[in-house]
């Protein structure tokens, strides 16, 4: 199972390539097929309906989208989180795709591979794959503080002690203290197509 986050790490890895099943965020939708596809964003469900994509892949969106959407086929509300907690971080509507594929992927399997979670940006400007497009932010904006990603994903880990989970990243990217856990370990994304 391949969670794909929309980070620049993941530039020029053909995900067509990976075998297995895949879990992607939002506008991946113009690239590549996923199984799951998971936007929080309500622009990002009606463009999946706009060209079609829901009619091949399941799409997750948030219980208060799907009004919206009735009558639409294969969209259906993310989950809910597997812990309660009382701080802002620990609302669910203040998860976003990133979070919520991951936890999806981790209701899906024992294994789950993540590529593209980069949470940080190599300069102090927006590090996403569709900046400058639709329903994105422009390449001019600064980058996104990611303390909530960090800890929501975090949480993931600790509620799915029996997961392995591999991150795939560039050689340098530093690993948050909040996700080195003992079911937690990171892999050069030269390695991904041989770990599946």
């Amino acid at each position: 199972m391949l969670v794909i986050g929309n980070g620049e790490s993941r530039i020029g890895v053909d995900l067509s390539k990976y075998p297995g099943t895949k879990i992607g965020c939002n506008a991946i939708l113009r690239n590549y097929h996923v199984e799951h596809l998971v936007c929080c964003d309500r622009r990002m469900v009606k463009e999946s309906i706009d060209t079609g994509y829901n009619s091949i892949s399941n799409v997750y969106t948030r219980k208060d989208w799907l009004p919206y959407f009735k009558g639409s086929k294969n969209i259906w509300q993310v989950p809910d989180l597997p812990y309660s907690g009382d701080t802002r971080a620990d609302d669910p509507f203040h998860w976003g795709s990133g979070p919520y594929a991951v936890l999806i992927g981790a209701e899906k399997s024992k294994k789950v591979s993540m590529l593209g979670f980069d949470l940080y940006s190599e300069t102090e400007f927006i590090n996403n794959v569709y900046k400058n497009t639709d329903n994105y932010n422009k390449s001019n904006k600064r980058a996104i503080d990611p303390r909530y990603w960090i800890y929501q994903i975090g949480k993931i880990f600790e509620c799915f002690p029996k997961t392995k989970f591999t991150i795939y990243q560039k050689d340098g990217w530093v690993c948050p203290d909040a996700w080195k856990k003992f079911n937690v370990e990171v892999d050069s994304i030269s390695n991904i197509y041989y770990n599946t």
